[in-house]
């Protein structure tokens, strides 16, 4: 508790903007504190004893004296971030890219901030009627969210990826600052995802005449010209599986286009200009093919050029757990206008492209929120005393922090390796390895990097005590808004399947790219003294694992769908160890860079040889999941 603060707005060097402070006198009856013997007490732990003591009087005009953590300029403040972009960049580029992430890293401070708490304070608002009792089926969003667009624009946070001004580093550089801007952007980081893998698509069909307005306008850097795109996929019967739940029909008409006519149950960013979907073909006699062959790619507009929806009806807007900054609807396709931008029947390959990039913002946010939380804990600590010293100087503590630490440097470095993979598939640059190196770790980092997110997330709020828990701090908000990464665009075990689909359809040639590129890495720091232990952890667990690979090959089907988390994980702690491994075996790299690299290897790196040893993946343990799950429920007609 602060004694001598009066109540005013936060200020931007808080983390809260806009939010005025409880003004309640705090009571410390019954508070004895004591400093042991020997303990040396600083200035500020002095002040905060001596307010203790304050007459009551005094004490009941003030505000809380718990300081709020501040952080500034967060691209300066990471130590990660900057060392890498040193060690990869080329200096000229870096010089530049320098210069334009510490100018963003102020305006993240001074406006950016700001207006994503007040996306949060206001939240969309659908309003289906007007006055007179027409059907008007208007989402409207406040004015800071409104910004934002212009923002990602003036930024641009899309088009720095397509100008490719920097050659394969762009993507590289577009994603840094995504980085920087997803936990201040107040959700607009979702709809910016899907208005990115748009592009990407319309990029991978070669950008045809008919979407070439289209994709000027998503890639544009005039706040008044950019378009952000949505990304309309889920109905009635779920999300992942949409080769049997998508029911959407597409009827051709005499002019070539086409009229979709279906229910779109929940639709991300419903106040973007355009979206991509997928629907099913009707042919003459109003037949269409089920599975993922009768899928086809559509785009369209949501609004026609007089403001009207496209035969679309709004049904409301999801209530959702957390990302309320943003409107997700549920919709009505009522004979919407739309182009066929695919070959009939291969809608699912062609929006694949999309799914990529949307799953890398993933990774994204999901890495900047660990980052963000652990910014603000690691300030909070050396501010909240407890047992007449400060966090920081709690080992306990301190030690949990740098746990963090350490799963976000491994999470983050895992991003940038993709992203610079993507820029040299994007620049033409890349080997067959490279490419097919980028198709396996994308769904490894999302489906890891999601759930990493989650647990530091949590343990970041533990780390506030009380104050983590109270809603007007915004950490709720953050935990809340952290839970769909683990969710959206897949969720773990559809991602570790679809892991196994990149070794099916490369005749397991994707795990010979994956030992080959690991080695590599690790050759590199074979002779860092330091590195040794963590170097003989890492070469283990991939013995472990090429043991493992060739041990299920001849085995069921089922054996490996099992495996598939422990699978997944264990190539994304393995390929993320040898990414701090190299890191940490630089000419210049710090004391920490080596901590970190050993205090990743020190975990189990191949937890899927240790579930083999325990045969957990046998067809009798699959029995046996059931029977754990169900017993005693209506299900196994049992009673107690």
């Amino acid at each position: 508790w602060r004694s001598t603060a009066i109540c005013k707005p936060w200020q931007s060097g808080g983390f809260l903007p806009g939010v005025r402070e409880r003004c309640q006198p705090p009571s410390c009856k019954g508070i004895s504190v004591t400093v042991g013997q020997g303990q040396q007490v600083s200035t500020q732990e002095k002040q905060v004893l001596e307010n203790l003591e304050m007459p009551r009087a005094r004490r009941e005009t003030a505000t809380l004296f718990q300081e709020q953590p501040e952080t500034g300029n967060q691209y300066l403040e990471d130590a990660l971030l900057w060392s890498y972009l040193k060690t990869h960049l080329p200096p000229k580029v870096l010089e530049e890219v320098n210069q334009d992430l510490e100018r963003f890293g102020n305006r993240l401070l001074t406006e950016i901030k700001p207006l994503g708490w007040e996306c949060e304070l206001n939240p969309p608002v659908f309003r289906q009627y007007d006055a007179w009792g027409q059907r008007v089926d208007h989402i409207i969003t406040c004015s800071a969210w409104r910004r934002m667009k212009e923002i990602a624009a003036e930024e641009g946070l899309i088009a720095e990826a397509y100008e490719r001004r920097y050659s394969n580093w762009s993507r590289l550089h577009q994603a840094v600052k995504l980085y920087l801007f997803s936990s201040f952007s107040g959700g607009f980081n979702c709809p910016l995802a899907m208005t990115d893998g748009a592009a990407k698509v319309i990029e991978s069909l070669g950008i045809p005449r008919s979407l070439k307005n289209a994709f000027d306008h998503l890639t544009s850097r005039d706040p008044k010209q950019f378009w952000t795109s949505g990304q309309w996929m889920t109905e009635r019967r779920g999300g992942s599986d949409v080769a049997n739940g998508t029911e959407t029909v597409a009827r051709k008409q005499p002019d070539g286009t086409y009229q979709l006519y279906g229910f779109k149950w929940f639709t991300s960013a419903a106040d973007s200009d355009v979206t991509l979907t997928l629907a099913r073909v009707a042919d003459a006699e109003g037949q269409v093919k089920q599975g993922s062959g009768g899928l086809s790619l559509f785009f369209l507009k949501v609004r026609d050029q007089e403001g009207k929806l496209n035969n679309i009806q709004v049904q409301r807007l999801k209530d959702k757990l957390g990302t309320r900054q943003m409107a997700t609807a549920e919709l009505w396709l009522s004979g919407a206008k739309a182009e066929l931008i695919s070959a009939e029947g291969r809608g699912v390959a062609s929006i694949s492209n999309m799914l990529n990039i949307t799953r890398i913002h993933n990774i994204i946010g999901a890495v900047a929120v660990m980052r963000r939380m652990i910014s603000l804990s690691r300030d909070y600590a050396r501010r909240r005393v407890a047992f007449g010293k400060l966090l920081k100087n709690h080992p306990l503590h301190m030690q949990t922090l740098a746990r963090m630490e350490v799963q976000t440097r491994g999470a983050f470095l895992l991003l940038m390796e993709i992203v610079r993979l993507l820029g040299l598939v994007e620049t033409n640059m890349a080997s067959e390895q490279d490419q097919l190196l980028l198709r396996l770790l994308i769904p490894v980092a999302k489906l890891y990097t999601g759930k990493q997110a989650t647990a530091a997330v949590v343990e970041a709020m533990e780390s506030f005590g009380g104050q983590g828990y109270m809603e007007d701090t915004g950490l709720p908000v953050i935990v809340r808004d952290a839970l769909v990464l683990s969710i959206w665009e897949g969720t773990t075990n559809i991602l570790s399947l679809d892991v196994l689909r990149s070794l099916t359809k490369s005749q397991g040639q994707v795990m010979a790219v994956f030992f080959s590129a690991v080695q590599k890495k690790m050759e590199l720091a074979s002779s860092t003294a330091k590195l040794e232990r963590a170097v003989k952890q890492t070469g283990d667990a991939i013995s472990n694992l090429k043991q493992f690979v060739q041990a299920v090959g001849s085995r069921e089907t089922v054996t490996m769908e099992l495996a598939a988390r422990d699978f997944s994980y264990t190539l994304a702690r393995i390929y993320a160890g040898t990414l701090l491994i190299e890191h940490a075996a630089r000419p210049d790299a710090s004391s920490t860079d080596v901590s970190a690299a050993q205090r990743w290897c020190n975990q189990e790196l191949c937890p899927v040889a240790v579930e083999l040893q325990n045969s957990s993946y046998e067809a009798e343990e699959a029995l046996l999941d059931s029977a754990l799950v169900y017993e005693g429920s209506p299900a196994c007609g049992s009673r107690l």
